[in-house]
């Protein structure tokens, strides 16, 4: 079995797995190993003249949906943090699939404002910032914090044993502390959810390298799924060998 590391917060690397197709998935050891927690940092939503508020992840969603009744137009990016946002009652929208989109579609559409980023501490992008320049008034609120995991006894021995890993990674700063811990890459196939995630993994002296197709989980699974139909072309041949 080829073994795919899942660095991903645990529920959303389960969604994740649970989204590969059970032909592949039968295929393939499942390694989680969440190098990120995602930690509510539980204070009230200031939402008190606020016209609409902007949402870049579902943890944002839901963390915000804890502590505030209110509900107000969300600007989203990517479906499933609309999708979150429409089951808790936002009057959800999506508007790009990366910060830089959601961003100009907002100066384009030019919204009733001030908007409010509810975030998490660790954001790229200046959202808040870019749009208030713009001359669309934004301010933001951290709503929870990602707190660094180290790697789990399993994912060390899977990385330790030198076969072929499939690791998928879906954020810079998961990237960056991944390549950081995991010492020799040179039998990885890592795959980034976009360029900006790639960049702290070009040190690394990596088996296999690629950049998904589109930032998001489908064109993600696809390069997951690319890869281990290579790795298992690979070890079939070695046996035949």
């Amino acid at each position: 079995m080829v073994p795919l590391l899942m660095t991903r917060p645990l529920a959303a690397a389960k969604r994740f797995a649970a989204s590969l197709p059970a032909e592949a998935l039968a295929g393939l050891q499942v390694i989680y190993t969440p190098l990120m927690e995602i930690q509510p940092v539980q204070a009230p939503v200031r939402t008190q003249g606020i016209k609409g508020v902007i949402f870049t992840s579902a943890n944002g969603v839901e963390a915000a949906s804890r502590e505030t009744t209110v509900r107000l137009p969300a600007y989203c990016v990517g479906e499933r943090t609309a999708q979150t946002a429409a089951v808790l009652g936002w009057q959800a929208e999506v508007l790009g699939q990366c910060a830089e989109e959601l961003t100009a579609a907002l100066l384009q559409k030019r919204p009733e404002a001030p908007l409010l980023h509810l975030r998490g501490a660790h954001a790229r992008g200046a959202i808040a910032q870019l749009l208030t320049d713009g001359g669309l008034p934004c301010g933001e609120q951290i709503v929870y914090d990602q707190v660094l995991l180290p790697l789990t006894e399993g994912a060390q021995a899977a990385l330790a044993a030198q076969n072929g890993v499939i690791v998928p990674l879906f954020s810079p700063r998961t990237a960056r502390h991944f390549a950081n811990l995991c010492g020799d890459a040179s039998h990885l196939h890592l795959i980034a959810l976009s360029e900006a995630v790639a960049e702290p993994l070009k040190g690394l002296n990596y088996k296999a390298f690629r950049v998904s197709k589109a930032p998001d989980a489908p064109a993600m699974a696809e390069a997951v799924l690319d890869a281990a139909a290579q790795l298992s072309r690979l070890e079939g041949r070695g046996r035949a060998e």
